[in-house]
């Protein structure tokens, strides 16, 4: 989002800006009300909004037809029918400050004509953090429920709705014949960590906060999954009504609630502004205690004739506003430090909390980045700290209150080995600037589980072994199901096809299951065939595995994964020993590290990586049981008579005769060093068809400049 002031913009940018507002709030929206996965915080999502109506008011004649002002929420799923809401259910505009309050009741005085000192009786109470519903009760039976949906229309979930025990299905007393109740689907913090601790023992995504889990609850297929799920309804306002039983906001809540539907005990009737922002700091600080997720507090002008008066504007009413809370900090207690080891082998500590609400969120967990990070707060189990939601989003360790410290805290030593498998957990240093990286790494990189996954993709990528039919999803299933855990059961399944059919065939199944419930079709047993389909794939598979046992030794250090190795440095290194027997020696060699750092073109970074990826007893073990399986071609040693030897060469452009592969490699057979960028020690650039910058570069330098053609005389 741009941050120029608006007052600056020109009127094709303002434009442009609009544009773009339109289709990120939209996409937002989606995601939110669609598919209740938000892809941003509420926060940056209202800045966006708040945006696109400062340039509209500056702007008027830009305003777009599908101007985010213009529209509520998102278009309705096609997995439930469609409920056409008699009355739109419209969203609020919103305030940020004191100011915004005041202003909002500047707005009222002024549109109804009445002086400062007239009182305007308004209510006050929380705003739930929950999925917007709709209940019609006729003669006082439940008969629909609905979401908001784009505010015109929504989903028909009636059947879910009426497994939440709070919602009645038969009001009490003498409600209207025709009521539309409007309120909020939320569930509290204690039910939320339950079903998310059900969903961990059951291997399903957990679902990152209460709103989330209350609105994926809610649009299940399946009432019977709503209903075991504890969820809850405030009643709040209402839609179609036959005749109003009050005359006031306040006094048709009251009457909702006598008609024995859950209303909020926190709602407030206020005549001055502060009242109102008295009532704001309330219920922002019991926020924390109340048990369920708010985020700020709704304000309604009382009388229902002035809210007919005042009427609404685009997406809002004119009577109505949501003063929202500002990004929320809080203090719990760092009950413990785990680490956690991503796909790249990072050690992440990750501080273990005692749950809290922060920002609407109950966070049990939030990163402390790193060791040093660790060192700077001086965090030790035990102390009480200061979490905040950075950018709202993510949960992070702020402070440690030293002042509130228990005896018992003691300073936290970060592990220098792997907790998934035990290998060296090294830093590294940079060698132009000296100072040490802030992550620490496993280097137990072909055995660590944490690393299997990720360390396989590489493995039979392009560039190394390039296993054509084995891609990310197999690994990741083959793994799932115990079939690999390192380079050599990639070999191994050739030797077990009908138990990697049977494993494909039970995934396509399983595919096909998943769509047809999320389809609300019945489900069917399995066929025969699942597994004979599978029958050609895994041929094809065995066959593009054992293409592969015969491998050059650069591919093959390249597969390895090591650190800061890729394809021109294994290429280097390969260069350097020629045959896999002498690497190996040599990674034995008490003097390995010194060689290594010798070779041109491998620095001690590199060196360093390689070194301890060698060091590591699991590597070499994983590493014997890999070359059983393989024919590890020996490098040609380079040309030192050919007339490149010893040059610096860059290629640029298109290639039409060979590959850009192909020529790298002719290139350093011949003995010349392929470079991907020109300086002043580049000995000859081969210029293609469509030779940009480099070519550039080149005639800076004054190097010589060859085609394909002029390359290819010079090398035959």
């Amino acid at each position: 989002m741009s941050t120029k002031a608006v007052d600056k913009l020109t009127s094709a940018k303002a434009k442009k800006e609009l544009d773009k507002l339109a289709r990120d709030i939209a996409e937002h929206d989606r995601r939110y009300h669609g598919e209740d996965a938000p892809a941003i915080s509420d926060a940056d999502y209202d800045a966006l909004r708040r945006r696109n109506a400062e340039i509209e008011d500056r702007f008027p004649l830009l305003v777009r037809p599908d101007s985010p002002s213009h529209r509520v929420g998102a278009k309705v799923s096609p997995k439930f029918a469609k409920v056409t809401h008699r009355v739109p259910m419209l969203s609020l505009d919103n305030a940020f400050s004191d100011k915004d309050v005041g202003d909002f009741l500047g707005r009222v005085r002024r549109f109804l004509g009445l002086k400062e000192e007239d009182e305007i009786a308004v209510t006050a109470e929380p705003k739930i953090d929950g999925l917007s519903a709709s209940l019609r009760y006729v003669d006082g039976l439940l008969v629909q429920g609905a979401t908001r949906g784009d505010g015109a229309e929504g989903e028909d979930i009636t059947a879910n709705l009426k497994t939440i025990a709070g919602i009645p299905l038969r009001l009490t007393g003498k409600p209207p014949s025709v009521l539309e109740v409007r309120g909020e689907v939320y569930m509290t913090h204690k039910a939320f960590a339950a079903l998310n601790k059900r969903q961990e023992r059951d291997g399903k995504p957990t679902y990152a906060n209460p709103r989330n889990a209350a609105a994926g609850s809610v649009r299940q297929l399946d009432p019977a999954i709503t209903k075991s799920r504890e969820l809850n309804f405030f009643a709040y306002t209402w839609g179609e009504i036959s005749e109003l039983p009050a005359q006031t906001q306040s006094g048709v809540v009251e009457k909702l609630a006598s008609y024995g539907l859950p209303v909020n005990p926190l709602m407030q009737r206020c005549d001055t502004l502060e009242q109102l922002l008295k009532v704001y700091r309330q219920v922002e600080a019991k926020r924390a205690r109340l048990g369920y997720d708010i985020d700020g507090v709704v304000y309604k002008i009382d009388s229902l004739k002035l809210q007919e008066r005042l009427g609404f504007v685009s997406r809002s009413p004119r009577w109505a506003i949501a003063h929202k809370f500002p990004a929320e900090q809080a203090e719990t207690v760092l009950e413990d430090i785990e680490i956690q080891v991503g796909r790249t082998g990072k050690l992440a500590p990750v501080a273990r909390l005692r749950p809290v609400t922060v920002g609407g969120v109950v966070v049990a967990n939030a990163t402390l980045h790193n060791e040093d990070q660790i060192a700077r707060l001086d965090a030790r189990i035990g102390d009480t700290v200061v979490i905040q939601r950075a950018g709202d989003v993510i949960p992070q360790v702020v402070t440690v209150l030293l002042n509130k410290r228990p005896k018992s805290a003691k300073p936290y030593k970060f592990p220098d080995a792997c907790p998934i498998c035990g290998s060296h957990a090294v830093r590294e240093a940079d060698e132009k600037t000296g100072k040490m990286d802030v992550d620490r790494r496993c280097t137990g990189g072909l055995v660590c589980d944490a690393q299997t996954v990720e360390r396989l993709r590489h493995f039979v990528s392009r560039d190394a072994f390039d296993i054509e039919g084995l891609g990310g999803t197999m690994i990741e299933l083959f793994h799932d199901r115990g079939l690999l855990k390192e380079p050599a059961d990639i070999f191994a399944l050739t030797e077990k096809p009908e138990k990697v059919s049977k494993v494909l065939a039970e995934h396509r199944a399983a595919l096909s299951e998943e769509r047809r419930v999320a389809e609300g079709k019945e489900p069917v047993k399995a066929a025969k065939k699942a597994v004979d389909k599978e029958d050609k794939v895994v041929a094809n598979l065995v066959a593009g595995i054992e293409a592969r046992r015969k491998i050059g030794l650069d591919r093959l250090i390249n597969a390895l994964g090591i650190r800061h190795v890729g394809e021109t440095t294994a290429r280097v290194i390969a260069r350097h020993y020629l045959t896999l027997h002498a690497f190996l020696d040599g990674m034995k060699a008490e003097d390995a590290l010194v060689e290594l750092q010798h070779i041109e073109g491998v620095g001690g970074v590199v060196a360093e990586a390689i070194h301890d990826f060698f060091a590591e007893k699991h590597n070499r073990e994983a590493l014997d049981c890999l070359l059983k399986w393989l024919d590890v071609q020996a490098m040609a040693a380079p040309s030192k008579s050919s007339p490149v030897s010893g040059k610096t060469v860059v290629f640029t452009g298109t290639l039409e005769k060979m590959t850009r592969q192909e020529a790298k490699a002719r290139a350093e057979a011949l003995g010349a060093k392929v470079s991907g960028s020109v300086s002043v020690k580049t000995d000859i650039v081969v210029a293609g068809p469509g030779a940009g910058s480099k070519l550039k570069d080149a005639q800076k330098h004054g190097v010589e400049v060859k085609t394909e053609d002029e390359w290819l005389k010079l090398i035959s």
